[in-house]
């Protein structure tokens, strides 16, 4: 007997200029983009002049910044879904080869201070919070969870690793 998967539902009518800002990332399936030994991740993003959204991804290794900036953009713009493709160049020093990805909303909460993230293959997942370390009620973390089954099994769900020597936030003052 095969189990299916319950098809991807995207947030639709996203308001974009109330999601852009900073979000840190709470949990996610580990992807291979990411940096292995990063602490405390986190995305900035701002709205550029022609709509697209500027990208901006964090993470701290031994106390060292290490970031990748890129690009983001509906993958249609006249839908209402919230399906966006995000595009960064490798290497980032020196950006020549274009790596492009699916970004879809698949959970904001009304307020939105909590999302869900992921892309069609359900290979990658984010749980993404305007605040790096969150205190969710019983029914947020339920919803969240929920949405999360979207991708099969939340046991690949792994909470994002923070810095515990020290105040990330202090040293993001410094580029740190």
């Amino acid at each position: 007997m095969t189990t299916q998967k319950k098809g991807m539902e995207v947030v639709k009518d996203l308001d974009l200029e109330r999601y852009m800002g900073r979000w840190y990332e709470i949990a996610s399936f580990p992807s291979i983009f990411q940096p292995k030994n990063g602490v405390d991740p986190r995305a900035t993003y701002p709205l550029n002049p022609d709509g697209t959204v500027h990208v901006l991804n964090e993470t701290w290794n031994g106390g060292k910044r290490a970031f990748i900036q890129g690009s983001a953009y509906k993958t249609d713009p006249k839908s209402d879904e919230a399906k966006f493709k995000v595009k960064f160049y490798v290497p980032p020093f020196l950006p020549i080869i274009p790596v492009t990805g699916d970004y879809w909303v698949l959970y904001i909460d009304p307020d939105y201070q909590h999302a869900v993230i992921g892309q069609p293959s359900r290979s990658y997942l984010w749980i993404l919070s305007r605040t790096a370390h969150v205190e969710k009620t019983a029914e947020q973390e339920a919803r969240i969870s929920e949405e999360a089954k979207v991708f099969g099994t939340v046991a690949h769900v792994h909470p994002a690793p923070d810095d515990t020597k020290g105040i990330w936030w202090f040293k993001s003052m410094f580029g740190k």
